[in-house]
């Protein structure tokens, strides 16, 4: 990973969403999970605000986490891997300004697509309670912000409403339909709590590239791949999937150990040693260290 030259991530992006696929876009929480996504064979992932809180901070996403913080994590995934990074930006962090500078840094970093909410910040988790959302037009001013600001026309400007839970569903249609028409590439309506409900946003935007979010335990009923592709979703993500997996087996192994006094009885259920440090690259940097050594 030390010498090698990433792809374009945006106009790889940009490359997924011409193909007939769904791109799906399992949630990395830090560059371990990031690699491992990669490792399985999937084209693309998506940086977790919500599992960036919970292991950058060890706190729930309720909008803890200022700009520069998200931008860094988001840096060191990109770094990490090859595949384009879809990555949280929350509300854009202010007001139009705030958001140019915001789609500058994520820019910078690499990564290849942002999604803009329309929450009043400090924010909170899309399937947590207690939300609260602007005007349509302040949206509105953020969206073409983001879309003057951005240099390259391939990075991908993700338009989320999260109205559905605030002011119903035909409100979070209406925001969707004005966000598009502000120049946003693709829309994200938050938090559906139906199949009929997804159903209807898949027809009501018919002719608009949508994003689905299929939050491991939220407010919206799970959904098969196969009728997601159906009704023309371009994006999936699954954001986290992988944080919950994690958390649980770490507790289960702490379990052990405070009941064993070793972790003996959970050595099954580890990566070996040695795979896990061949799979962080250390033959690359032995390779490195030889090539780079004074004769």
């Amino acid at each position: 990973m030390f010498l090698r030259h990433a792809e374009n991530g945006a106009r790889r992006l940009r490359e997924l969403l011409a193909d007939p696929e769904p791109i799906v876009a399992p949630g990395a929480y830090d560059c371990l999970s990031a690699r491992l996504i990669e490792a399985a064979g999937f084209q693309a992932l998506y940086m977790t605000g919500f599992g960036t809180a919970a292991s950058f901070l060890g706190v729930p996403d309720v909008g803890l986490l200022g700009m520069s913080e998200m931008v860094d994590q988001a840096r060191r995934i990109v770094q990490s891997v090859h595949v384009p990074v879809i990555a949280d930006a929350d509300t854009g962090y202010g007001n139009p300004i705030n958001v140019i500078r915001t789609v500058k840094a994520y820019e910078d970093a690499g990564v290849a697509a942002i999604h803009l909410e329309d929450q009043v910040a400090p924010k909170k988790c899309g399937h947590l309670t207690g939300k609260q959302v602007i005007p349509p037009i302040d949206m509105i001013e953020k969206i073409r912000a983001a879309v003057a600001a951005r240099r390259s026309a391939d990075f991908t400007i993700i338009a989320r409403t999260d109205a559905r839970a605030v002011e119903g569903l035909d409100r979070s249609l209406e925001r969707a339909r004005r966000y598009k028409e502000a120049g946003a590439d693709i829309i994200f309506v938050e938090a559906p709590e139906s199949a009929q409900e997804v159903e209807r946003i898949a027809d009501a935007l018919r002719d608009v590239p949508l994003l689905f979010n299929w939050a491991e335990g939220g407010r919206t009923p799970p959904m098969p791949y196969s009728r997601l592709r159906e009704l023309g979703f371009r994006i999936v993500i699954f954001p986290i999937g992988p944080l919950l997996v994690a958390a649980r087996a770490i507790g289960d192994l702490l379990d052990t150990l405070k009941r064993d006094g070793t972790p003996a009885a959970a050595m099954d259920h580890m990566m070996p040693f040695q795979k896990f440090v061949e799979f962080l690259g250390l033959q690359e940097i032995r390779d490195l260290e030889r090539r780079f050594a004074q004769d």
